[in-house]
């Protein structure tokens, strides 16, 4: 018996007892099974109304609720009862981030990008900026070999890819030495903006006063380039243009737009998303300007800002959502539908800070409606109606013109959680939760008919996959870092609307080593949210369920004046708090 006790091996993993070198299991004692702490024990939960009932992380609590190691637990991450699912969906998501990490070797320097579009690595700078270690390199070359006349190059390609001959030699630098090219797609038109939110993201990350200074002038400067070029500016409105294209992508309906990528020469129009993009860029520049007591700067450009937003709405806004191309000297729409075209950049306004309460709730609704009348397996549409016969070489639902993508859903979700869709935004969620369980993986756009994956190549699936962690980041959970390094912290937890009834939700940024841990449990009688963080002050506007009314908030056991404010028709609990070491425990007692 000591003989094979000793040769035992067992495995014990989702309840089943896996035994080799011929032991029986009768020939063992059962196991005890350990005991969780009790959560009575606890000192969090000393004196308050409402106890937390599980430790957590754990594995199980009546059912499995933790993996194995608990490799949901990362930034951001959350273990909750009653299930993984949305953990290990995080996760998922998590996983298609990173593995678009790549490095760049040009001109004597090492850079780290995600991936090597300034785009896309701004896009899913939403996700990675919770754990990447070096969140500036790729970010600080495109500013460092910014052009003259203020615009900057968006992407680093090898040079026998062929992307630099697609426009003018004022349009591309070449590294021999490494077989590199940097190049800037002249029809496009978000590259200074998407630079602006970039630094904004990683000085949120750093709080690094002195970086910010260095580069304040290089981004105010791509900016005035995008107001005041007369190939990106249309002065008779006001408003950024560009080549007919879908949307914000690099081609023209054009055939030869698929190795000429010029701007000269094209029917221009004022698309929406540009000009949205750069309202939102114009105000993160004013705040980054107060951050650096540059009052006078930041005034300038909030009412630069306020002009473009008057423009905007006057020439671009159809009332329900925006126009999508609207045609400027002289050219001519592709159809009549221009105005009646929902397209991804609708969703990404609802983010941009542009639109009223009403007017983003006026959007959400479109893209619902449009959900239920387009045939399709989900309103998430890069565009709709798609161009017909095609646009360039796509058929409808091909590609841009009509495909489905994970990014609008991520943009709508986190919109929707902010103005009073709580629930659909949660339904958003959820879907993709599914969707995700049943193929396995997440892609970058999906066949509107039948909702399989477009060819892989179409682009970063880590471009969707962020969008949806953001969503569920500071939508869901309800975590904005409202300064740098989460001094600041706006907190809007809307857990109610989803099965979830105890979690802890963790986020942060590595880089910095700043963490925000919130502990957060509903009962009959009434909600509790524990939050540590480096927060000086916490402005929570804590959703409620449906049918309660507040009676008392406490904070750290303390009654807090609280204000009853109403979003649509959901209602939440608004309070301005100061921490208390480092801790906010908010009992929102019914």
């Amino acid at each position: 018996m000591a003989i094979k006790s000793i040769n035992a091996a067992i495995v014990v993993e989702l309840g089943i007892v896996a035994i080799a070198a011929g032991c029986f299991a009768a020939d063992l004692p059962p196991l005890p099974k350990p005991e969780c702490p009790s959560p009575f024990s606890l000192d969090i939960n000393d004196a308050h109304r409402i106890p937390f009932e599980n430790p957590m992380p754990r594995r199980e609590t009546k059912i499995r609720s933790g993996l194995y190691n608990n490799p949901e637990f990362a930034l951001p991450g959350v273990v909750a009862t009653p299930d993984a699912r949305l953990g290990l969906f995080m996760k998922k998501l998590r996983d298609t981030v990173t593995v678009n990490r790549r490095l760049l070797f040009i001109d004597g320097k090492v850079i780290a990008c995600n991936p090597n579009w300034i785009r896309d690595h701004v896009q899913i700078m939403k996700g990675w900026k919770h754990w990447e270690y070096d969140p500036l390199s790729f970010l600080q070359l495109i500013i460092d070999t910014q052009r003259g006349d203020g615009q900057f190059f968006e992407l680093v390609k090898q040079i026998d890819d062929y992307h630099w001959t697609y426009v003018g030699p004022e349009s591309s630098r070449l590294y021999p030495e490494d077989n590199m090219a940097l190049v800037r797609l002249e029809v496009e038109a978000d590259v200074e903006y998407l630079v602006v939110e970039g630094a904004w993201q990683y000085y949120r990350m750093t709080g690094d006063d002195k970086w910010l200074a260095s580069v304040l002038p290089a981004l105010e400067k791509g900016v005035d380039y995008m107001t005041s070029d007369p190939m990106r500016w249309e002065e008779s409105l006001g408003l950024c243009i560009r080549p007919y294209t879908i949307d914000t992508w690099d081609f023209t309906n054009d055939p030869a737009s698929g190795s000429d990528r010029r701007r000269a020469g094209k029917p221009l129009c004022a698309m929406h998303g540009d000009n949205t993009g750069v309202y939102q860029a114009m105000k993160q520049l004013a705040w980054m300007n107060r951050r650096l007591c540059n009052e006078a700067k930041a005034a300038e450009w909030d009412s630069r800002a306020a002009t473009l937003r008057e423009n905007i709405m006057k020439h671009l806004w159809n009332g329900r959502f925006f126009v999508h191309q609207l045609p400027v000297r002289g050219a001519k729409p592709l159809d009549g539908n221009e105005s009646n075209r929902l397209s991804l950049s609708d969703a990404y306004a609802l983010n941009r800070g542009i639109l009223s309460g009403d007017e983003c709730r006026a959007v959400i609704d479109a893209f619902i409606e449009r959900g239920r009348t387009a045939g399709t397996f989900s309103e998430f549409f890069t565009i709709d109606p798609a161009y017909e016969p095609s646009f360039n070489r796509y058929k409808p639902g091909e590609y841009v013109n009509g495909a489905i993508s994970p990014f609008t859903a991520g943009e709508l979700a986190k919109g929707a959680f902010r103005n009073g869709r709580e629930e659909y935004a949660w339904d958003i969620i959820a879907r993709w939760m599914r969707k995700v369980e049943k193929d396995k993986d997440i892609y970058f756009l999906y066949d509107r008919k039948t909702g399989g994956p477009i060819s892989a190549d179409a682009g970063p699936s880590a471009w969707g996959a962020a969008a949806l962690l953001d969503a569920i980041e500071e939508g869901l959970a309800g975590i904005v870092d409202a300064g740098t390094g989460y001094d600041v912290i706006e907190f809007s937890p809307r857990w109610c609307v989803t099965p979830y009834t105890e979690l802890r939700y963790v986020t942060g940024y590595e880089v910095s080593k700043k963490y925000v841990d919130v502990r957060y449990i509903v009962r009959p009688w009434g909600l509790r949210c524990n939050v540590k963080s480096p927060a000086k002050k916490i402005a929570a506007h804590i959703l409620l369920p449906e049918d309660k009314t507040p009676k008392t908030l406490l904070v750290n056991g303390e009654e807090t004046a609280f204000a009853l404010t109403t979003v649509g028709e959901s209602r939440y609990v608004d309070a301005i708090v100061t921490p208390t070491g480092g801790v906010a425990d908010f009992e929102v007692l019914y």
